[in-house]
């Protein structure tokens, strides 16, 4: 393989939400262009999956997850493991839930208890549901941490994670204990960097504080398959995943 990741490397979409939301089908094609050859969706836009799978086709692109929102769970939840299907996912993910819904180690545990179902059922669809963390899942309720609870009270056949390199970091935590402690349970990550303590700008890949050369290899070590870059608030979207394109392919993983 050439100098660097001699893997695919993913984008997560809401960087480029705005992008999206004025042409699918250009965005998709210019992220092609620069060189990522996954994505993951945060929605199609108003586009019915089978086109979503066509502009996917055209960019040169495979779209191996996509965030789902969590109020789909047990509404319409088969409907959006139908849509996962035909657009071509194999992971759906849960990216986030409203951190004051669920003031104690109980509501997690029923979190838990509703993503295991919900895992169960897309098990049965062929697919894979994941649970994206920021950074209150790691803040300490009733004595656990809500994280953990996830992990302990979910199946490992049901339920995997996308663990968010930033969020965790910005928490206080260490991505390679996880990995370490949890081979298999992370499938995907989100590769987000931080200028540092204590603001924690957001920031390119490679222009701030997290130490990718490091981590990367372990997640790979540890059973993470797909490695998408995000930045959630960029100043020229376009060009910030560009740069972090570019930075993320010197780093051998």
């Amino acid at each position: 393989p050439p100098p660097g990741a001699a893997r695919p490397l993913g984008l997560q979409l809401y960087t480029l939400r705005g992008e999206m939301e004025r042409d699918v089908a250009a965005t998709l094609r210019r992220v092609g262009e620069i060189g990522y050859r996954e994505v993951e969706f945060a929605g199609y836009f108003g586009h019915e999956p089978a086109a979503v799978r066509d502009m996917l086709a055209a960019a040169g692109l495979a779209a191996p997850a996509s965030h789902v929102p969590w109020d789909r769970v047990g509404r319409d939840w088969d409907a959006a493991l139908d849509e996962a299907r035909a657009v071509g996912h194999r992971y759906v993910v849960i990216p986030w839930l409203q951190a004051r819904d669920f003031p104690t180690a109980a509501s997690w545990r029923e979190v838990a208890r509703r993503l295991d179902e919900a895992g169960r059922a897309a098990r049965d669809a062929g697919l894979v549901l994941g649970y994206h963390n920021h950074d209150f899942e790691f803040r300490t309720v009733d004595g656990v941490v809500p994280f953990d609870v996830l992990l302990a009270e979910t199946g490992a056949e049901n339920v995997v994670f996308e663990l968010d390199l930033y969020w965790t970091v910005r928490a206080g935590h260490d991505p390679l204990a996880y990995f370490r402690d949890h081979p298999g349970r992370f499938r995907l990550v989100h590769v987000k960097d931080s200028a540092g303590a204590p603001d924690h700008r957001m920031t390119e890949v490679g222009a701030g504080s997290i130490d990718f050369g490091t981590i990367l290899p372990a997640a790979a070590t540890a059973g993470v398959e797909h490695f998408f870059v995000e930045h959630d608030d960029p100043a020229d979207p376009m060009a910030s995943v560009r740069t972090s394109f570019e930075n993320l392919r010197r780093i051998e993983f």
